[in-house]
């Protein structure tokens, strides 16, 4: 396997980290809440003597949510959420600052659960987690781990769907909280950082002009809303699919069109899903789509889009045309554009959110993971809202950050609420 291998770190080359402390700190620049949070950490230590592992998208945002959680006092082994979305000198500056790190851009996905496993053996009390793929392992092969761990966070829908789904079947074995379900997380990361970044990784893997183009959006969850938005403020003809009756409607009144995936093949010039679910884009939609349709993903896992069965019906085997670019060929001579082998689009082709956004979604990882010290031993094994209180701090110190001050109730409008006695 290439790339540098020792026994705190498994990365492409060290020789990067200067590079990666650079763009490190210059995402930092636009992460104040996690500044003033580090800030807070470093003179409270609530994560003194904690153990934690973070497998996520290693970007320049999170490694500044490795250096608030050392911060606080604990000790962290960082992994790789996705095979694609590793940046190589943020890696690498992480292992030159001495954290354990193991990921590698373009890693398969052998290696990919070979550094989960690495990165378990810190043998965590807390796992911050991006797609439940550390907790699911835990679960099914690292069992042992379970007695010492205080409780997991979760970054994506997709994520907390499985742990909801673990929950019903009463396997999960300790508590976890639901990050992304966050108002100062899926209200902003989901919407704008990830309408604005999926749209950054399309045109940067295809220098396509958007203006006039028909885009498929397959889902209006938050992300999906954010998406059709920006594809609309740049000029495309927006369609949206929808299996949700209240968001289809929703979609309706905000102005796009709304019809099934089978109707919207024919039309559309690109097709983004983001939906958390599988074969969204199956076979039957691949036949009836135009020559030329490009295809790019922006859930968390490679399964909205069935490549498997793009594969089978192709006649031609898959050719790269550029990075991140494959064309599949089917008879007749139609061609179908797969963008960054359907995997995480934002991440492949482009740089992922804005660290602006993930300021307040990290901020929220972060007080959770502090959170979970604090209540270790007290909670149930099920999946936990973020806390309000830890939701509104995070908001009122993003308002600070930006210079932004708003109104505050006045005892009498306070005792108006409290009451049920003043009507008409």
């Amino acid at each position: 396997m290439a790339g540098s291998t020792d026994v705190r770190y498994d990365i492409k080359d060290i020789g990067l980290a200067e590079a990666g402390r650079r763009r490190i700190a210059w995402a930092a620049r636009e992460m104040p809440v996690l500044g003033l949070i580090r800030e807070s950490f470093e003179r409270d230590r609530p994560l003194e003597g904690v153990r934690i592992v973070a497998c996520v998208h290693v970007t320049t945002e999170t490694a500044n949510l490795a250096y608030t959680l050392r911060a606080g006092g604990a000790e962290a082994a960082i992994c790789a959420s996705n095979p694609l979305s590793t940046q190589d000198d943020v890696a690498a500056a992480l292992a030159a600052d001495g954290f354990r790190v193991y990921a590698i851009k373009g890693e398969d996905n052998e290696t990919y659960y070979r550094h989960i496993h690495q990165a378990l053996d810190l043998r965590p009390h807390i796992v911050i987690d991006d797609g439940a793929d550390v907790v699911t392992t835990i679960h099914r092969d690292r069992r042992e781990l379970i007695p010492e761990m205080y409780g997991s966070t979760e970054e994506t829908t997709t994520g907390v769907i499985r742990l909801r789904a673990m929950e019903r079947d009463g396997v999960l074995a300790f508590p976890v909280i639901a990050v992304n379900d966050a108002d100062t997380k899926h209200f902003f990361d989901n919407r704008y950082g990830t309408g604005q970044s999926t749209l950054d990784g399309i045109i940067r893997a295809t220098n396509i002009l958007l203006a006039g183009k028909t885009v498929v959006v397959a889902g209006y969850g938050w992300c999906g809303k954010g998406i059709a938005m920006r594809a609309r403020g740049m000029g495309a003809k927006v369609i949206v699919t929808e299996v949700d009756p209240i968001r289809a409607l929703e979609a309706v009144m905000d102005g796009y069109r709304v019809m099934p995936m089978v109707d919207a093949a024919p039309e559309g010039d690109i097709f983004i899903t983001a939906t958390g679910n599988i074969n969204v884009i199956d076979r039957q939609h691949f036949e009836a789509m135009k020559d030329g349709a490009i295809l790019a993903n922006a859930g968390h896992f490679n399964a909205e889009i069935n490549l498997t069965m793009l594969d089978d019906i192709a006649v031609e085997g898959r050719e790269v045309l550029r990075p991140y670019v494959e064309e599949y060929r089917l008879s007749g001579g139609k061609r179908i554009i797969v963008l960054g082998e359907g995997r995480l689009i934002n991440l492949v082709a482009a740089e992922g959110h804005p660290a602006s956004v993930m300021d307040m979604s990290f901020a929220n990882q972060a007080l959770s993971a502090a959170y979970l010290v604090r209540e270790a031993g007290r909670l149930e094994k099920r999946v936990y809202q973020v806390p309000e209180e830890i939701d509104v701090e995070v908001a009122r110190l993003k308002l600070k950050a930006m210079g932004i001050a708003i109104d505050q109730l006045t005892p009498q409008q306070e005792e108006y609420l409290r009451s049920w006695q003043s009507g008409t």
